[in-house]
Protein backbone atom coordinates (compact mmCIF):
# COMPACT_ATOMS: atom_id res chain seq x y z
CA UNK A 1 0.00 0.00 0.00
CA UNK A 2 1.18 3.29 -1.01
CA UNK A 3 -0.41 6.59 0.73
CA UNK A 4 0.15 10.65 1.03
CA UNK A 5 -1.55 11.88 4.22
CA UNK A 6 -1.76 15.35 2.24
CA UNK A 7 -5.35 15.82 0.10
CA UNK A 8 -7.48 18.81 -0.70
CA UNK A 9 -11.27 18.41 -1.43
CA UNK A 10 -12.70 16.02 -3.57
CA UNK A 11 -9.87 13.98 -4.71
CA UNK A 12 -10.90 11.86 -7.73
CA UNK A 13 -10.86 7.36 -6.31
CA UNK A 14 -12.02 4.54 -8.26
CA UNK A 15 -12.13 0.92 -7.12
CA UNK A 16 -11.50 -1.85 -9.31
CA UNK A 17 -12.77 -5.58 -8.44
CA UNK A 18 -10.40 -8.34 -9.57
CA UNK A 19 -13.77 -9.53 -12.24
CA UNK A 20 -13.37 -5.68 -13.81
CA UNK A 21 -16.33 -4.29 -12.15
CA UNK A 22 -15.69 -0.87 -11.78
CA UNK A 23 -16.91 2.25 -9.01
CA UNK A 24 -15.62 5.92 -9.18
CA UNK A 25 -15.77 8.41 -6.54
CA UNK A 26 -13.75 10.80 -4.67
CA UNK A 27 -10.81 9.81 -2.07
CA UNK A 28 -12.13 9.15 1.83
CA UNK A 29 -8.64 8.64 3.92
CA UNK A 30 -5.33 9.03 2.82
CA UNK A 31 -4.22 9.53 -0.82
CA UNK A 32 -2.59 6.28 -3.01
CA UNK A 33 -3.53 2.82 -3.47
CA UNK A 34 -4.35 -0.25 -1.60
CA UNK A 35 -5.13 -4.16 -2.12
CA UNK A 36 -7.15 -6.73 -0.51
CA UNK A 37 -9.99 -9.29 -0.15
CA UNK A 38 -13.56 -6.73 -0.75
CA UNK A 39 -15.97 -7.75 2.00
CA UNK A 40 -18.82 -6.28 3.33
CA UNK A 41 -20.37 -5.23 7.13
CA UNK A 42 -23.59 -4.79 7.39
CA UNK A 43 -23.31 -3.54 11.21
CA UNK A 44 -24.98 0.03 11.70
CA UNK A 45 -22.58 1.31 14.32
CA UNK A 46 -19.40 0.56 15.93
CA UNK A 47 -16.92 1.08 12.98
CA UNK A 48 -14.28 2.23 14.84
CA UNK A 49 -14.18 -1.52 17.13
CA UNK A 50 -14.32 -2.85 12.90
CA UNK A 51 -11.64 -0.40 12.02
CA UNK A 52 -9.20 -1.73 14.94
CA UNK A 53 -10.31 -5.44 14.70
CA UNK A 54 -7.33 -7.62 13.73
CA UNK A 55 -9.04 -9.76 11.98
CA UNK A 56 -9.92 -7.12 9.07
CA UNK A 57 -5.96 -7.40 8.33
CA UNK A 58 -5.64 -6.96 4.37
CA UNK A 59 -9.31 -7.02 3.51
CA UNK A 60 -10.96 -3.77 2.28
CA UNK A 61 -14.19 -3.44 3.86
CA UNK A 62 -17.26 -1.83 2.19
CA UNK A 63 -20.03 -0.60 5.15
CA UNK A 64 -23.17 -1.42 4.12
CA UNK A 65 -24.61 1.44 6.72
CA UNK A 66 -25.09 4.52 3.94
CA UNK A 67 -23.88 6.98 6.96
CA UNK A 68 -20.45 6.44 8.40
CA UNK A 69 -18.49 8.65 10.85
CA UNK A 70 -21.25 10.29 12.47
CA UNK A 71 -19.25 10.02 16.19
CA UNK A 72 -16.30 10.79 15.24
CA UNK A 73 -13.41 8.80 16.40
CA UNK A 74 -12.61 8.90 19.95
CA UNK A 75 -9.29 7.58 22.34
CA UNK A 76 -11.42 4.88 24.15
CA UNK A 77 -13.21 2.44 22.17
CA UNK A 78 -10.34 0.82 20.23
CA UNK A 79 -9.94 -3.23 19.82
CA UNK A 80 -5.73 -2.94 18.87
CA UNK A 81 -3.09 -0.37 18.61
CA UNK A 82 -4.15 0.49 15.17
CA UNK A 83 -6.33 0.30 12.07
CA UNK A 84 -5.84 -3.21 10.34
CA UNK A 85 -8.28 -2.81 7.25
CA UNK A 86 -6.56 -2.25 4.23
CA UNK A 87 -8.98 0.13 2.83
CA UNK A 88 -12.40 1.47 3.49
CA UNK A 89 -15.59 2.25 1.61
CA UNK A 90 -18.57 4.64 2.41
CA UNK A 91 -21.20 5.83 0.51
CA UNK A 92 -22.11 9.11 2.75
CA UNK A 93 -19.46 9.86 4.83
CA UNK A 94 -20.40 12.58 7.59
CA UNK A 95 -19.11 16.17 7.49
CA UNK A 96 -18.96 17.14 10.81
CA UNK A 97 -19.60 14.32 13.66
CA UNK A 98 -21.55 14.84 16.71
CA UNK A 99 -20.41 13.06 19.77
CA UNK A 100 -19.47 14.37 22.94
CA UNK A 101 -16.37 12.01 23.24
CA UNK A 102 -15.06 12.36 19.52
CA UNK A 103 -11.60 13.75 18.81
CA UNK A 104 -11.26 13.78 15.56
CA UNK A 105 -13.18 12.90 12.37
CA UNK A 106 -13.34 9.70 11.10
CA UNK A 107 -11.67 11.28 7.94
CA UNK A 108 -8.76 12.64 9.77
CA UNK A 109 -7.86 9.26 11.25
CA UNK A 110 -7.77 7.28 8.12
CA UNK A 111 -5.52 9.42 6.68
CA UNK A 112 -3.13 9.89 9.59
CA UNK A 113 -3.06 6.03 9.64
CA UNK A 114 -2.22 5.89 5.76
CA UNK A 115 -5.60 3.75 5.50
CA UNK A 116 -6.42 4.59 1.67
CA UNK A 117 -10.53 4.24 1.27
CA UNK A 118 -13.64 5.71 -1.33
CA UNK A 119 -16.18 7.24 -0.83
CA UNK A 120 -19.43 8.68 -2.90
CA UNK A 121 -20.36 5.44 -4.19
CA UNK A 122 -22.96 3.24 -4.47
CA UNK A 123 -22.42 0.51 -2.00
CA UNK A 124 -25.52 -1.23 -2.28
CA UNK A 125 -24.65 -2.00 -6.03
CA UNK A 126 -21.29 -3.35 -4.86
CA UNK A 127 -22.59 -5.61 -1.62
CA UNK A 128 -25.48 -7.05 -4.22
CA UNK A 129 -22.23 -7.97 -6.44
CA UNK A 130 -20.24 -9.27 -4.01
CA UNK A 131 -23.30 -11.42 -2.26
CA UNK A 132 -23.63 -12.70 -6.08
CA UNK A 133 -19.98 -13.22 -7.04
CA UNK A 134 -18.46 -13.59 -3.64
CA UNK A 135 -15.72 -11.77 -2.43
CA UNK A 136 -12.92 -11.34 -4.43
CA UNK A 137 -9.97 -9.24 -4.96
CA UNK A 138 -9.68 -5.56 -4.73
CA UNK A 139 -7.95 -2.10 -5.65
CA UNK A 140 -8.85 1.59 -4.67
CA UNK A 141 -6.81 3.93 -6.17
CA UNK A 142 -6.85 7.63 -5.43
CA UNK A 143 -5.05 10.94 -6.77
CA UNK A 144 -3.04 10.21 -9.92
CA UNK A 145 -3.25 6.53 -9.32
CA UNK A 146 -7.14 7.05 -10.23
CA UNK A 147 -5.61 8.67 -13.25
CA UNK A 148 -4.41 5.25 -14.39
CA UNK A 149 -5.33 3.41 -17.39
CA UNK A 150 -7.84 0.98 -16.65
CA UNK A 151 -6.27 -2.14 -17.84
CA UNK A 152 -3.52 -1.39 -15.95
CA UNK A 153 -5.18 -0.66 -12.66
CA UNK A 154 -7.23 -4.49 -13.43
CA UNK A 155 -3.58 -6.41 -14.19
CA UNK A 156 -2.72 -4.58 -10.44
CA UNK A 157 -5.31 -6.36 -8.55
CA UNK A 158 -5.15 -9.61 -10.41
CA UNK A 159 -1.61 -9.34 -9.63
CA UNK A 160 -2.16 -9.10 -5.70
CA UNK A 161 -2.03 -12.09 -2.83
CA UNK A 162 -5.66 -14.02 -2.35
CA UNK A 163 -6.97 -14.77 0.94
CA UNK A 164 -7.41 -18.53 0.82
CA UNK A 165 -3.56 -19.55 1.46
CA UNK A 166 -2.88 -16.23 4.08
CA UNK A 167 -1.03 -17.06 6.71
CA UNK A 168 -1.43 -13.83 8.62
CA UNK A 169 -2.32 -14.56 12.34
CA UNK A 170 1.59 -14.07 13.67
CA UNK A 171 1.52 -10.79 11.51
CA UNK A 172 -1.13 -8.88 14.02
CA UNK A 173 -0.70 -11.07 17.26
CA UNK A 174 1.39 -9.73 19.86
CA UNK A 175 5.66 -10.39 19.71
CA UNK A 176 5.71 -10.10 23.49
CA UNK A 177 3.55 -11.91 26.12
CA UNK A 178 1.54 -9.55 28.36
CA UNK A 179 -0.64 -10.13 31.38
CA UNK A 180 -4.17 -8.46 31.88
CA UNK A 181 -4.63 -8.59 35.62
CA UNK A 182 -8.04 -10.12 37.11
CA UNK A 183 -10.69 -7.66 38.50
CA UNK A 184 -11.16 -8.00 41.96
CA UNK A 185 -10.53 -11.56 43.57
CA UNK A 186 -8.44 -13.75 41.25
CA UNK A 187 -9.95 -16.81 40.60
CA UNK A 188 -8.36 -18.33 37.43
CA UNK A 189 -5.54 -18.22 35.50
CA UNK A 190 -6.13 -18.12 31.47
CA UNK A 191 -3.41 -18.49 28.73
CA UNK A 192 -4.97 -17.02 25.69
CA UNK A 193 -3.08 -17.63 22.14
CA UNK A 194 -3.22 -14.33 20.23
CA UNK A 195 -4.02 -15.03 16.72
CA UNK A 196 -5.14 -11.71 16.12
CA UNK A 197 -6.72 -10.71 19.50
CA UNK A 198 -9.33 -7.95 20.57
CA UNK A 199 -8.82 -5.58 23.62
CA UNK A 200 -12.34 -6.21 24.95
CA UNK A 201 -11.76 -9.78 24.75
CA UNK A 202 -9.10 -10.82 27.95
CA UNK A 203 -11.54 -7.21 29.68
CA UNK A 204 -14.43 -9.50 29.75
CA UNK A 205 -12.26 -12.34 31.07
CA UNK A 206 -10.49 -9.94 33.94
CA UNK A 207 -14.09 -9.42 35.20
CA UNK A 208 -14.81 -12.66 36.39
CA UNK A 209 -11.93 -13.15 38.37
CA UNK A 210 -9.64 -14.53 35.10
CA UNK A 211 -5.74 -13.21 35.14
CA UNK A 212 -5.24 -13.20 31.43
CA UNK A 213 -1.40 -14.01 30.26
CA UNK A 214 -1.81 -12.93 26.35
CA UNK A 215 0.74 -15.06 24.59
CA UNK A 216 1.89 -14.48 20.49
CA UNK A 217 0.56 -16.59 17.76
CA UNK A 218 4.05 -18.87 17.59
CA UNK A 219 3.81 -19.89 21.54
CA UNK A 220 4.99 -23.66 22.16
CA UNK A 221 2.80 -25.98 23.90
CA UNK A 222 5.91 -25.50 27.22
CA UNK A 223 5.33 -21.73 26.89
CA UNK A 224 1.26 -21.94 27.33
CA UNK A 225 2.43 -24.45 30.46
CA UNK A 226 5.07 -22.39 31.93
CA UNK A 227 1.97 -19.75 33.00
CA UNK A 228 0.26 -22.85 35.18
CA UNK A 229 -3.13 -21.87 33.39
CA UNK A 230 -6.45 -23.36 34.64
CA UNK A 231 -7.43 -23.22 31.01
CA UNK A 232 -6.57 -22.03 27.28
CA UNK A 233 -8.06 -19.45 25.23
CA UNK A 234 -8.20 -19.39 21.36
CA UNK A 235 -8.80 -15.86 19.86
CA UNK A 236 -10.03 -14.51 16.64
CA UNK A 237 -7.49 -13.52 14.20
CA UNK A 238 -6.96 -13.31 9.85
CA UNK A 239 -6.15 -15.77 7.08
CA UNK A 240 -6.81 -19.09 6.17
CA UNK A 241 -7.07 -21.47 8.89
CA UNK A 242 -5.74 -24.56 6.81
CA UNK A 243 -2.45 -22.75 6.79
CA UNK A 244 -2.12 -22.60 10.88
CA UNK A 245 0.13 -25.44 13.47
CA UNK A 246 -2.27 -27.18 15.35
CA UNK A 247 0.14 -29.13 17.65
CA UNK A 248 -0.40 -26.79 20.46
CA UNK A 249 -4.14 -27.10 20.32
CA UNK A 250 -4.14 -30.70 20.47
CA UNK A 251 -1.60 -30.98 22.98
CA UNK A 252 -4.03 -28.75 24.96
CA UNK A 253 -6.83 -31.47 24.21
CA UNK A 254 -4.47 -34.24 24.97
CA UNK A 255 -4.00 -32.76 28.70
CA UNK A 256 -7.55 -32.35 28.75
CA UNK A 257 -7.07 -28.80 30.18
CA UNK A 258 -10.52 -26.43 29.55
CA UNK A 259 -10.45 -24.98 26.00
CA UNK A 260 -12.38 -21.95 24.99
CA UNK A 261 -12.16 -20.43 20.86
CA UNK A 262 -13.75 -17.86 19.44
CA UNK A 263 -13.72 -17.12 15.79
CA UNK A 264 -10.23 -18.10 14.30
CA UNK A 265 -10.06 -20.09 17.24
CA UNK A 266 -13.49 -21.80 16.16
CA UNK A 267 -12.03 -22.89 13.25
CA UNK A 268 -8.57 -24.38 14.48
CA UNK A 269 -10.55 -26.54 16.99
CA UNK A 270 -12.52 -27.55 14.13
CA UNK A 271 -9.31 -28.63 12.08
CA UNK A 272 -8.12 -30.04 15.16
CA UNK A 273 -10.02 -32.40 16.03
CA UNK A 274 -10.37 -33.61 12.26
CA UNK A 275 -13.00 -31.73 10.84
CA UNK A 276 -12.20 -29.55 7.50
CA UNK A 277 -12.73 -26.06 6.87
CA UNK A 278 -13.60 -24.07 3.39
CA UNK A 279 -14.36 -20.68 2.40
CA UNK A 280 -17.49 -19.24 2.70
CA UNK A 281 -18.85 -17.20 -0.58
CA UNK A 282 -18.87 -14.09 0.85
CA UNK A 283 -18.83 -14.43 4.99
CA UNK A 284 -20.84 -12.94 7.67
CA UNK A 285 -19.30 -9.71 8.96
CA UNK A 286 -21.21 -7.53 11.16
CA UNK A 287 -23.25 -7.41 14.36
CA UNK A 288 -26.46 -8.76 13.45
CA UNK A 289 -26.42 -12.17 12.86
CA UNK A 290 -28.93 -15.07 13.95
CA UNK A 291 -27.33 -17.63 15.95
CA UNK A 292 -29.04 -20.67 17.54
CA UNK A 293 -27.34 -22.17 20.99
CA UNK A 294 -29.05 -25.81 20.27
CA UNK A 295 -28.30 -26.89 24.05
CA UNK A 296 -31.14 -24.12 24.84
CA UNK A 297 -33.07 -23.67 21.86
CA UNK A 298 -32.31 -19.63 22.17
CA UNK A 299 -31.57 -17.12 19.09
CA UNK A 300 -28.77 -14.99 20.14
CA UNK A 301 -28.15 -12.00 17.77
CA UNK A 302 -24.39 -12.22 17.01
CA UNK A 303 -21.16 -9.94 16.02
CA UNK A 304 -19.32 -11.85 13.25
CA UNK A 305 -16.45 -11.19 11.20
CA UNK A 306 -15.44 -14.98 9.44
CA UNK A 307 -14.83 -15.62 5.67
CA UNK A 308 -14.11 -19.13 6.33
CA UNK A 309 -16.23 -22.03 8.16
CA UNK A 310 -16.26 -25.09 10.01
CA UNK A 311 -17.11 -28.18 7.70
CA UNK A 312 -18.80 -30.62 10.52
CA UNK A 313 -22.26 -32.91 10.76
CA UNK A 314 -24.90 -30.84 12.15
CA UNK A 315 -27.23 -33.73 12.16
CA UNK A 316 -25.23 -35.99 14.12
CA UNK A 317 -22.33 -36.54 16.91
CA UNK A 318 -18.89 -37.18 15.39
CA UNK A 319 -16.63 -39.67 16.63
CA UNK A 320 -12.74 -38.01 16.49
CA UNK A 321 -9.46 -38.64 18.31
CA UNK A 322 -10.72 -36.39 21.29
CA UNK A 323 -13.84 -38.46 21.91
CA UNK A 324 -17.35 -37.19 20.72
CA UNK A 325 -18.20 -33.64 18.69
CA UNK A 326 -20.92 -32.05 18.09
CA UNK A 327 -22.19 -28.95 16.67
CA UNK A 328 -23.16 -26.46 19.31
CA UNK A 329 -24.58 -23.34 17.86
CA UNK A 330 -25.27 -22.98 13.89
CA UNK A 331 -26.33 -19.75 12.10
CA UNK A 332 -30.14 -19.15 11.24
CA UNK A 333 -29.62 -17.26 7.44
CA UNK A 334 -27.68 -20.48 6.28
CA UNK A 335 -26.82 -23.24 8.11
CA UNK A 336 -23.20 -22.05 8.71
CA UNK A 337 -21.75 -24.17 11.66
CA UNK A 338 -21.19 -21.15 14.59
CA UNK A 339 -20.08 -23.10 17.43
CA UNK A 340 -18.72 -27.38 18.50
CA UNK A 341 -18.47 -28.76 22.04
CA UNK A 342 -16.76 -31.36 22.98
CA UNK A 343 -18.21 -34.26 25.00
CA UNK A 344 -15.70 -36.32 26.05
CA UNK A 345 -13.04 -33.29 26.51
CA UNK A 346 -13.58 -30.08 28.12
CA UNK A 347 -13.23 -27.97 25.00
CA UNK A 348 -16.04 -25.24 23.44
CA UNK A 349 -15.75 -23.03 20.35
CA UNK A 350 -17.87 -20.45 18.63
CA UNK A 351 -17.23 -18.31 15.25
CA UNK A 352 -18.51 -15.63 16.63
CA UNK A 353 -17.85 -13.11 18.89
CA UNK A 354 -19.42 -12.99 22.46
CA UNK A 355 -16.68 -10.03 23.69
CA UNK A 356 -18.61 -7.52 21.14
CA UNK A 357 -17.62 -4.42 22.62
CA UNK A 358 -19.81 -2.68 19.70
CA UNK A 359 -22.89 -5.31 21.04
CA UNK A 360 -24.68 -6.81 20.75
CA UNK A 361 -24.29 -8.72 24.20
CA UNK A 362 -26.53 -11.77 23.86
CA UNK A 363 -23.67 -14.14 23.90
CA UNK A 364 -21.47 -12.93 26.70
CA UNK A 365 -22.84 -16.01 28.87
CA UNK A 366 -19.99 -17.79 26.96
CA UNK A 367 -17.61 -16.75 29.04
CA UNK A 368 -19.23 -17.68 32.05
CA UNK A 369 -19.63 -20.91 30.49
CA UNK A 370 -15.84 -21.12 30.01
CA UNK A 371 -15.64 -20.21 33.72
CA UNK A 372 -17.62 -22.97 34.55
CA UNK A 373 -15.44 -25.24 32.65
CA UNK A 374 -12.59 -24.32 34.46
CA UNK A 375 -14.43 -24.47 37.74
CA UNK A 376 -15.88 -28.30 36.86
CA UNK A 377 -12.12 -29.30 35.85
CA UNK A 378 -10.72 -27.95 39.40
CA UNK A 379 -13.06 -29.51 41.24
Amino acid sequence: MTTSTQRPARVPAVLVLEDGRTFRGRAYGAVGETFGEAVFSTGMTGYQETLTDPSYHRQVVVMTAPHVGNTGVNDEDQESSRIWVAGYVVRDPARMPSNWRSRRTLDEELTRQGVVGISGIDTRALTRHLRERGAMRVGIFSGDKALTDGAALLAAVQASPQMKGADLSAEVATKEPYVVPAIGEKKFTVAAIDLGIKGMTPQRMAERGIEVHVLPAGATLDEVYAVDPDGVFLSNGPGDPATADLTVIQGVLERKTPLFGICFGNQLLGRAVGFGTYKLKYGHRGINQPVQDRSTGKVEVTAHNHGFAVDAPLDQVADTPYGRVEVSHVCLNDDVVEGLRLLDTPAFSVQYHPEAAAGPHDAAYLFDRFVKLMEGQRA
